[in-house]
């Protein structure tokens, strides 16, 4: 057994290569091998959003609070608000964020796939993010 005690694990700020605008991740958990899960929550302030990115084998956001914004390659923009809960398929190009007016916070859980649990690509431009 491993508790981790609130305030144990500092704040980051969501790194500008992988987020546009103002983020801050704070660890949840990250499991020891064998296991390959992490959770982390993470919090957008209006407008912030991820750089388009997937997921070995896929991902799970839990939103808490706020208004969001998440979106599929091919598909539309989608609202997201708390106590939602989206699945991402392994593989699938997508983005998620706050909404331009309100800040939301989701957990997000991902599992890793030799030492892996993202692939993160282009920022989503500001048109790409207005188109709704």
């Amino acid at each position: 057994m491993d508790i981790k005690r609130i305030g144990s694990q500092p704040s980051a700020r969501g790194p500008a290569d992988w987020f546009t605008g103002s983020v801050r991740v704070d660890m949840l958990a990250s499991a020891p091998l064998p296991a390959r899960v992490s959770a982390a929550s993470v919090t957008f302030e209006p407008g912030a959003r991820t750089a388009w990115h997937t997921h070995p084998l896929g991902q799970t956001l839990v939103v808490l609070s706020g208004s969001g914004l998440v979106q599929r390659e091919g598909g539309d923009i989608q609202e997201i608000r708390a106590g939602d809960v989206v699945w991402f398929s392994p593989g699938e190009k997508h983005w998620h964020g706050a909404s331009p007016t309100m800040a939301m916070t989701h957990i997000a859980i991902q599992e890793s796939l030799d030492g892996r649990a993202v692939d993160w690509m282009e920022h989503v431009t500001d048109r790409q993010y207005a188109e709704r």
